[in-house]
């Protein structure tokens, strides 16, 4: 399944560099959403793959949070994750 990094996970303050907001798609509602709880994420940097897990649900319409393993670069924004 792929899905679009829409932003980082963040605050009014902060932001989190290494968890990211995920559309997979296909998926249109918090239950399907739930449903990728726990699966694996990989964002191909073109010399090597930044891997992640999916962490939760967000919001209502179907996106997720995806947490990586290091920060993930602003290049990232608009770019194509592969959920496995």
């Amino acid at each position: 399944m792929k899905g679009i990094i829409t932003n980082y996970r963040r605050s009014v303050h902060r932001t989190k560099g290494n968890h990211v907001i995920v559309q997979p798609e296909g998926c249109t509602s918090r239950e399907a959403a739930a449903k990728l709880v726990g699966k694996k994420a990989a964002w191909n940097t073109g010399k090597r793959a930044l891997n992640g897990e999916v962490a939760a649900a967000h919001g209502k319409k179907g996106a997720i949070r995806v947490r990586f393993e290091t920060g993930m670069p602003g290049q990232c924004l608009g770019q194509e994750v592969q959920i496995s």
